[in-house]
């Protein structure tokens, strides 16, 4: 079993044009299977998430804290990480995730200057700060903001 057999349980999927309410040979005739009387067998049924008056779970359980829709997960790397890539490579996000500094690169990857750095490398990642591009181009090396 793999994900590539997985599929439902027999029965268990129906299609949204049943036919409900179409008398009792049908199967689902008389109440269309909302069985006898009570709230959920009139039209109009509350809303998901109604508790009958009573606070919500959602409003009961404490808010917090604030998530910026536009804000960017940046995967920082440290000059000094680079050392492990031969002299003369290409570093690019691909090869740092086949290197395995990298698991997940998110948003994109910055190259930050801690650490030192004495390999001539041609690196292409998506931001570096000053301080990491000067310690690149004085190995020799050449960066490049895609």
């Amino acid at each position: 079993m793999d994900l590539a057999n997985l599929q439902p349980a027999e029965g268990s999927r129906q299609s949204n044009n049943f036919r409900r309410g179409r008398g009792h040979a049908s199967g689902n005739g008389k109440t269309a299977g909302k069985g006898h009387k009570g709230q959920k067998a009139r039209s109009g049924a509350p809303r998901p998430g109604f508790e009958g008056g009573q606070m919500p779970l959602f409003r009961r359980l404490p808010k917090r804290g604030f998530t910026c829709r536009n804000s960017k997960q940046i995967v920082a790397i440290n000059v000094s990480a680079l050392e492990r890539f031969e002299d003369g490579a290409e570093v690019n996000i691909a090869a740092l995730v086949e290197s395995g500094l990298i698991s997940n690169p998110r948003d994109g990857v910055k190259i930050l200057g801690n650490g030192e750095i004495t390999k001539k490398l041609n690196v292409k990642v998506t931001a570096a700060s000053e301080s990491a591009k000067a310690k690149i181009e004085a190995a020799g090396g050449t960066i490049e903001v895609v």
